[in-house]
């Protein structure tokens, strides 16, 4: 099987009958108007089937990689295809930013806002809220712009679509002001000082990530902090942890050359919000992921239900990340109307040993109303999302509008979204 038909990791392999990579939008037209079922494909970087069919698959990397700047806005629109690594430093050059990033640059911009993947921050809402205006090819083979202003109601059911309304071929995102980061990471954190602390602990740094492997007694706190702050300056301990004087990977035992410079050194928001380098293979590659995302104020909570099953969750997992992710309005995100708490694990690339692990994690979760990624490995059921997606409904009858036979469905959004 050639690599470009299974996920980045090995872990799940495509059914789709071809996989085209069109070089211009009129032939991604062309494709939709042919009539069969059609996906886009991202990076590849998902562990579920949110981007697979059993018709065909279309790559989107390939059509021109043609940035655009609007500096009256301040926005970009920039081609679906393009990872988030070529799109920064173009970005920066013209004194910008992007809000936040992910942990891999590596993502396509368009997987990334479909799937409201999101980077870590108190006052940061997931990547997907910073798009401003989407172009679209839609079921008739169509080529249609949807902004903020141009269709309010709708617009926040359009952005993390889960590729379900349509083929997006341009993203229009919001900038800010370019600026640089500091990133240190501390080690010694203990539990019982996490959940005493956790809100002071994330209130810490403009991103924070807590890293556990629920086997040893402490944990790793990562805190990128903006150099602009008032104090930016790193205690040497903090929280009762010590600040790191060599660099560290997220997963024990993996080369830190792989990760963003650390040790406190500044550099853009390009090249330390993510934890990994552009230029590298990121966290192991050697793996599976699942994510859940709680509630901000159910977070200690969730996190001591967790630690009840720590002995099943240790022995197949590479390492667990906790970080927030401030509310949005869109309807799909697992943070629509809520300040959530991501537990995200990366776990040994085993998927029939990890699935009962994940089942054990979403029975302990379930009290807190734990919505998924949907790029990650889950089995929640599809009767589940109703109450954890409130605006579902809307969203159903938003698809029924745009693509009343399906032709961007595949067997995982029938089955979970409708």
């Amino acid at each position: 099987m050639h690599a470009e038909h299974s996920n980045w990791a090995g872990s799940l392999t495509y059914a789709a009958r071809q996989i085209h990579r069109p070089a211009s939008v009129d032939e991604v037209r062309e494709l939709v108007r042919a009539g069969t079922r059609l996906r886009a494909l991202g990076s590849r970087h998902s562990f579920s089937r949110v981007a697979d069919t059993d018709g065909d698959l279309v790559r989107l990397d390939g059509l021109p990689k043609t940035v655009t700047f609007d500096h009256a806005r301040p926005a970009v629109t920039v081609p679906a295809g393009m990872t988030y690594g070529e799109v920064s430093q173009q970005v920066h050059e013209h004194g910008y930013a992007v809000h936040n990033l992910g942990s891999l640059p590596h993502i396509s911009i368009a997987g990334a806002v479909a799937t409201a993947t999101h980077g870590s921050g108190d006052a940061n809402r997931n990547l997907a809220a910073s798009v401003s205006a989407l172009q679209l090819v839609t079921a008739d083979g169509e080529l249609i712009t949807v902004s903020r202003e141009s269709d309010p109601a709708r617009f926040p059911g359009m952005v993390v679509a889960l590729g379900a309304l349509g083929i997006v071929v341009a993203v229009t995102l919001d900038l800010v002001p370019s600026f640089d980061i500091r990133q240190d990471v501390y080690e010694g954190l203990d539990r019982a000082t996490l959940e005493q602390n956790f809100d002071e602990i994330f209130a810490s740094a403009y991103s924070v990530s807590v890293f556990t492997d629920w086997s040893a007694p402490s944990l790793t706190g990562w805190l990128k902090r903006r150099v602009d702050e008032p104090d930016v300056r790193a205690p040497v301990t903090w929280m009762g942890a010590t600040r790191a004087d060599t660099p560290h990977h997220p997963v024990p035992g993996m080369p830190a050359a792989n990760c963003t410079e650390q040790l406190g050194v500044a550099g853009p928001w390009f090249d330390r919000l993510p934890h990994f380098r552009a230029g590298f293979t990121p966290s192991n590659g050697d793996e599976v992921q699942s994510e859940f995302l709680v509630p901000r104020a159910a977070a200690v909570d969730a996190l001591r239900a967790l630690d009840s099953i720590r002995e099943r969750i240790a022995p197949v997992l590479q390492i667990c990340e906790i970080r927030t992710v401030a509310a949005d309005d869109l309807w799909l995100s697992p943070a629509f109307a809520c300040d959530v708490v991501g537990l995200h694990f990366t776990w040994v690339n085993d998927t029939a040993a990890v699935l009962p692990v994940v089942r054990s994690i979403e029975r302990q979760l379930e009290p807190f109303d734990a919505r998924p990624h949907w790029g990650k490995l889950f089995t929640l059921p599809a009767e589940t999302m109703p109450a954890l997606f409130p605006r579902l409904a809307d969203f159903r009858s938003l698809r029924r509008d745009m693509d009343p036979d399906g032709v961007f469905g595949n067997a995982f959004v029938d089955h979970l979204v409708g």
